[in-house]
């Protein structure tokens, strides 16, 4: 059991389920919904283990009336980079087979799932870092991965996206993503922001020698959009991108409430961190201290187009 699975999360394990379509941001039938991020040590190219895991967690979150889980960025391959052949046609495959079985998994289970993996593009040779999540067999929200990392030279191997992160309506909860390094620019949320976004899902691989930045930044963000934070990191080591480092992830996956609080949090050890989350602990604190009326766009457009003038 890791630290999320705490007495918070256990006060109700009912499945609550609403029919809602009202627009993003306003579903006033939302009810309390218990979320959960699966850390796991993800096999670089063995995509029937990975999957396996992933049966196993989900079948538990199911039993434990978990409504979303969120599984940690590239899940079914890892950073495949540098077995890709140069079309990455074989591993974005094998990619798209594990989605599909992660939307037959949603459905048989009557819960939504969701995570990062290879997909392929129309308008580029590399293959994508896409987010996608599925709700009882049905592809609801899906976005590519903007921010690339450099260090491990992640634009040998991917091509980036470039549109903003949708927001979808989840049982009248208001849900949109970043992936992992997004996490460091503050820009990428600004569309979930105009959207009202009440929860963010950001699956990751982020290192153990930066684990302070991954807490801070989480917190932060979930903070500065006054929406709730559902994080999914993965554990153990692996080789990743062109270069082939050697990085150590901690398995740190983590709730925060739109206050910052830290509602639960990994141990390290792989398994499901989830808590209950209310979306009214995000409307109360937006009509308390309405950040999103107060900003002053106009101002902020006019200082980028100065700075772009010097």
């Amino acid at each position: 059991m890791t630290a999320g699975e705490s007495s918070l999360t256990r006060t109700d394990t009912r499945r609550r389920r609403v029919s809602c379509r009202s627009r993003a941001g306003f579903g006033p039938t939302a009810l309390r919904m218990k979320i959960a991020a699966l850390s796991f040590d993800v096999v670089r190219g063995d995509v029937s283990a990975n999957l396996a895991t992933v049966e196993r967690a989900v079948a538990r979150a199911a039993r434990a009336g978990v409504r979303l889980v969120l599984l940690p960025e590239m899940w079914s391959t890892s950073f495949v980079d540098g077995e890709l052949d140069p079309d990455g046609r074989p591993w974005v495959e094998a990619a798209e087979h594990a989605a599909g079985e992660l939307a037959r998994l949603s459905a048989r289970f009557e819960l939504a799932l969701a995570g990062s993996s290879l997909g392929r593009a129309d308008d580029a040779a590399l293959p994508r870092n896409r987010f996608q999540l599925f709700d009882r067999g049905e592809e609801r929200l899906r976005y590519d991965k903007v921010h690339l990392f450099s260090p491990t030279a992640e634009a040998a191997s991917f091509s980036a996206g470039d549109t903003p992160p949708p927001t979808i309506v989840l049982d009248g909860l208001s849900v949109s993503c970043a992936i992992c390094y997004d996490l460091r620019f503050a820009a990428i949320f600004e569309a979930a922001g105009a959207q009202r976004a009440e929860l963010l899902l950001v699956p990751a691989q982020w290192p153990s020698a930066r684990a302070g930045h991954w807490r801070a930044l989480v917190v932060g963000r979930a903070v500065e959009n006054q929406a709730w934070v559902l994080a999914a990191n993965r554990t153990g080591t692996d080789l990743v991108g062109r270069r082939r480092l050697e990085l150590a992830f901690s398995g740190n996956s983590l709730v925060v409430d739109p206050h910052g609080n830290v509602r639960a949090e990994g141990d390290g050890t792989a398994g499901l961190t989830s808590a209950v989350i209310d979306p009214e602990v995000a409307r109360r604190l937006r009509a308390h201290v309405p950040v999103a009326q107060d900003r002053r766009d106009e101002l902020y457009f006019a200082w980028r187009r100065e700075r772009g003038t010097r």
